[in-house]
């Protein structure tokens, strides 16, 4: 699952041009995951991730839970 630490995006723009199936710009300026990655943009959306300047994109795994 990616994200995107709001706290550290300065809203350059770089993600979107890169991969605008994933990301955009949301009403405070500032990037926002509009959709997970698919197959077919996954290369995309990473490089967009190495691309940013301030490492605002973080891929997290989802929590998997179990209840016994």
């Amino acid at each position: 699952m990616f994200r995107i630490a709001k706290e550290k995006c300065i809203g350059c723009g770089a993600c979107v041009s890169t991969c605008n199936e994933v990301y955009d710009f949301a009403n405070d300026g500032l990037v926002e995951v509009v959709a997970q990655p698919t197959e077919e943009n996954m290369a995309s959306a990473l490089e967009a991730m190495s691309n940013c300047p301030t490492e605002a994109i973080e891929k997290v795994e989802e929590n998997k839970t179990t209840t016994n």
